[in-house]
């Protein structure tokens, strides 16, 4: 069986450096790595729309602004297909038939749907085309048979959800679909990066973010504004590391040979955390400290999107070419799923033959 993985991201605003340390980055590795034998890096505007039907500019906008993103970091249309959902129709067909196939007070356990609207406050008027999402997403997965789904714990639900339609739909019809595996970070702090003010979630809403676009001064302004302990008021203060947004960036950021480049009076980041708990070492200090690793990582990926703005259309054709290749995969698999329900009536020649032959004989 080959190696596929499906992965993506919602088109409501540019990436940040949550997006990137949590899957941008992994997927450039999976891409390189040479394992997978096939790549789909999708940008959901369907799925986006959910819960911005009200706002489609907002989701067109996002589109480019994701592509230059994913570009500018390194995933490779020579090596990934990169595509829009909404231009792949087979997979909204592939929804309505999976839709059959699960319970609505299953879709209501579902832990990250539950977790979803109450963050969107849609306890009361939830829009069913969110609701029923977690198909959309067993549809987007089933679609091109992908092996391997690379996820946050927080999605795990969902993926669990996919695995149940395909046995569901397999056990019913025909062995056709793959049952997908999660492949989540192998770094915990990998999997949810805090805002820049200590929140549990970076959002646009809540300003806190800190986007792979941002400039240098951008970034610097944002990491020395940062939350840190606000019980550690004086340089000679003992600190706490625990839950300070500038040392669980350190976590998810800094090497060794950081230390060696920018600050070589600690061995690791392990001897600069002991310090920050015995007192004796200012926010400052540490903030510069981050700005020049966080300035590192990001100016190549800055330099490469300045070069990418400047040949626009030559990426929304990268983004044409993606979908109307995963729109064919997709429709052969659609193909699939329709014979095996027995809905191909014009492909069944044996049907057509059976038919005639009844009604002849009447």
């Amino acid at each position: 069986m080959e190696k596929i993985i499906l992965t993506g991201d919602r088109p409501t605003g540019r990436l940040h450096v949550g997006h990137y340390v949590g899957s941008l980055k992994r997927r450039v590795e999976l891409q390189n790595s040479g394992e997978y034998d096939k790549i789909y890096i999708m940008i959901a505007d369907a799925q986006a729309l959910t819960d911005n039907a009200d706002n489609p500019e907002k989701v067109r906008q996002n589109i480019i602004e994701v592509a230059l993103d994913y570009l500018s970091c390194g995933l490779d249309p020579e090596k990934s297909v990169l595509f829009i959902q909404s231009q792949v129709p087979a997979l909204t067909e592939l929804s309505f038939y999976y839709m059959n196939l699960v319970t609505v007070s299953r879709l209501q356990r579902n832990p990250t749907v539950k977790a979803e609207i109450q963050m969107r406050n849609f306890e009361t008027s939830i829009p069913v085309g969110f609701f029923t999402y977690p198909i959309s997403q067993a549809s987007d997965i089933t679609a091109f048979k992908a092996t391997t789904v690379p996820v946050g714990e927080d999605q795990l639900p969902m993926i669990e959800q996919t695995r149940e339609i395909v046995r569901k739909f397999n056990s019913v019809y025909d062995e056709v679909l793959v049952e997908p595996e999660a492949l989540i970070p192998e770094s915990e702090v990998c999997c949810r990066l805090p805002g820049t003010d200590g929140k549990a979630k970076m959002s646009k809403s809540l300003n806190n973010c800190i986007y792979l676009s941002d400039t240098a001064e951008e970034v610097q302004k944002k990491i020395m504004g940062m939350f840190t302990d606000p019980n550690h008021l004086k340089v000679s203060d003992p600190g706490c590391v625990e839950g300070n947004a500038v040392f669980t960036y350190l976590d998810a950021f800094c090497r060794d040979d950081h230390f060696e480049k920018f600050w070589p009076e600690y061995a690791n980041l392990d001897a600069l955390k002991d310090h920050y708990r015995r007192g004796g070492l200012g926010d400052v200090k540490v903030k510069r400290f981050l700005n020049n690793i966080m300035q590192e990582e990001l100016e190549p990926i800055r330099g490469r999107r300045k070069e990418l703005e400047q040949h626009i259309p030559e990426i929304y054709e990268i983004l044409r070419k993606g979908s109307m290749e995963a729109a064919k995969v997709a429709a052969q698999t659609l193909e699939e799923v329709k014979r095996a329900m027995k809905i191909n009536y014009f492909e069944d020649a044996q049907l057509i033959a059976e038919q005639a032959k009844r009604f002849a004989e009447k």
